[in-house]
């Protein structure tokens, strides 16, 4: 493949994967996964690393914290790669109807991602989803940003 053609394909499983995490499919999910992952998640710990980064119950008790589908819409992603190594970075969408919540609500994150080619297919190694917090001394995350562009929306 040339390097081209390999952003194209770092692209659709990126897409793959967020169409799985739209449909609350944990097995789809983790396929998207290499065998040894590093996650840093919005969620504690600071990171989850190979099996743990890839557990399916984990997964299915975060999917189950939503009544109906999950939106996942991945935005303004950058995709570069280098031989074996892809690397990707953008915003993402996280919203929907939880189940301890009335109304649906709707936060962007910052993701950048790292994949490896094994194979034919790219697996994420590395995957880093955060939310910048204000600096002003409360430590509240700002879930109230949105990148340029994009309609702001109220949690």
């Amino acid at each position: 493949m040339t390097q081209p053609s390999d952003e194209v394909a770092i692209g659709a499983a990126l897409e793959v994967r967020a169409r799985a995490i739209r449909a609350k499919d944990a097995d789809a999910t983790i396929s998207c996964y290499g065998p040894e992952p590093v996650r840093y998640d919005l969620a504690p710990p600071l990171a989850t690393v190979g099996g743990q980064a890839r557990d399916r119950g984990d997964l299915i008790a975060w999917f189950d914290t939503w009544r109906g589908r999950i939106r996942y819409d991945l935005s303004n992603f950058s995709i570069a790669v280098g031989g074996d190594l892809g690397f990707a970075y953008g915003f993402v969408e996280i919203g929907g109807a939880k189940q301890d919540r009335p109304a649906a609500h709707t936060i962007w994150v910052r993701q950048t991602v790292c994949l490896r080619k094994l194979g034919q297919a790219w697996k994420i190694v590395h995957e880093h989803t955060s939310t910048p917090f204000y600096m002003d001394g409360s430590l509240k995350a700002a879930v109230d940003l949105a990148p340029p562009g994009a309609i702001e929306k109220t949690t």
